[in-house]
């Protein structure tokens, strides 16, 4: 599609910052979501069981995501202690919360964007257009912040996903790596890394999901 040709425009902002906000808001309200159902009190007691973005943005991840496409959202706060029962297999399901709550609103709004284009087809006027692009804009970056942050690399979910299925001796090494976590994600980024990485799998995935719903 014609979008993902100008999707580093200067343009592109005005899609950018809306669909930013509402991928990340979700995916941490997810992640608190299922640690409240296993019993985990602190995001709500934190007020971050809420879907008001003011409290999920955090000023740098966001940034990072408007210009280079990577970024992340204040963490949702968790602790393990009030789990009950396999506490490494709950952390690892709070942890796929997140990236799964952003594949499934992919999903979901390429149905309604499939929808709107075939029963009714966008007006030549501003607003259509934006609402178009937006729609375009807001399944992709679901799906940068998913395949983004399933990367084992702590303190990403994936590195917790992973560290749930290892045997626990490996598990370890990897919550022990997560203080350095930021600063090798910094790091990765400005070399180009997970650029080179990600973007064949997110391309891939928005093209097969586009497809699936006929645009």
């Amino acid at each position: 599609m014609g979008f993902l040709n100008n999707l580093f425009s200067i343009d592109m902002l005005i899609y950018r910052f809306p669909a930013i906000v509402l991928a990340l808001t979700i995916h941490e309200y997810s992640h608190g979501r299922v640690a409240y159902a296993f019993g985990d009190p602190t995001a709500k007691n934190a007020g971050r069981l809420t879907l008001n973005p003011l409290m999920h943005l955090d000023v740098i991840g966001t940034l990072m995501l408007l210009v280079f496409q990577f970024g992340w959202a204040k963490p949702v706060p968790v602790n393990p202690y009030f789990f009950q029962g396999d506490r490494r297999k709950k952390v690892m399901y709070v942890s796929v919360a997140g990236p799964l709550s952003n594949l499934l609103q992919a999903i979901i709004v390429a149905i309604l964007l499939s929808l709107l284009v075939h029963f009714l087809p966008p007006r030549n006027n501003p607003f259509s257009i934006w609402f178009t692009n937006f729609l375009q804009y807001l399944i992709l970056i679901n799906i940068v912040l998913a395949v983004f942050n399933l990367l084992p690399v702590p303190p990403l979910d994936g590195s917790k996903i992973l560290a749930g299925i290892l045997p626990e001796r490996y598990a370890y090494i990897i919550y022990q790596l997560e203080r350095y976590g930021f600063i090798i994600l910094i790091i990765a980024m400005f070399l180009g890394v997970f650029s080179a990485i990600i973007s064949p799998v997110v391309y891939f995935i928005f093209h097969a999901i586009m497809g699936l719903v006929g645009l």
